[in-house]
């Protein structure tokens, strides 16, 4: 999972914190950490189709016990679903968004990378002046 908060899967300061924590107080919670810094990037498609999977589930058990299910006004009915659906759009549209925008992130974050490795191999080959 990206993101941009202080607590994202990455080697961060506050991640190896919580990791060395997790493993003082109770070893599961540091192996638990360890596999979100490792593997949260991979995990965030997973999460959402579960949370898609859910939601879908929710409202097909909602309209069984008559939370969602016909009002008996068709109008009012046909409103509803219309908006519903609009909603549902939205929500895709913006996933699609966060989606793209993890992967910008991501891309930000290997080129800070990629100039940060080219100055060190760059500050490796120069010569050592003779004393």
């Amino acid at each position: 999972m990206t993101r941009c908060g202080p607590l994202r899967p990455a080697w961060t300061p506050l991640t190896i914190t919580l990791m060395i924590l997790g493993f003082v107080l109770y070893w599961p919670l540091g192996l638990a950490m360890l596999a979100y810094i490792v593997w949260g990037d991979r995990l965030q498609g997973a999460f959402s189709s579960v949370r898609n999977d859910l939601r879908e589930g929710l409202r097909s058990m909602g309209a069984e016990f008559g939370m969602g299910g016909r009002t008996g006004n068709s109008a009012f009915d046909a409103y509803r679903e219309d908006e519903l659906e609009r909603l549902e759009e939205e929500r895709r549209r913006l996933d699609e968004m966060r989606a793209e925008f993890d992967e910008f992130l991501a891309n930000l974050r290997h080129a800070r990378d990629r100039e940060e490795f080219d100055a060190f191999m760059k500050g490796r080959r120069k010569p050592v002046a003779a004393a």
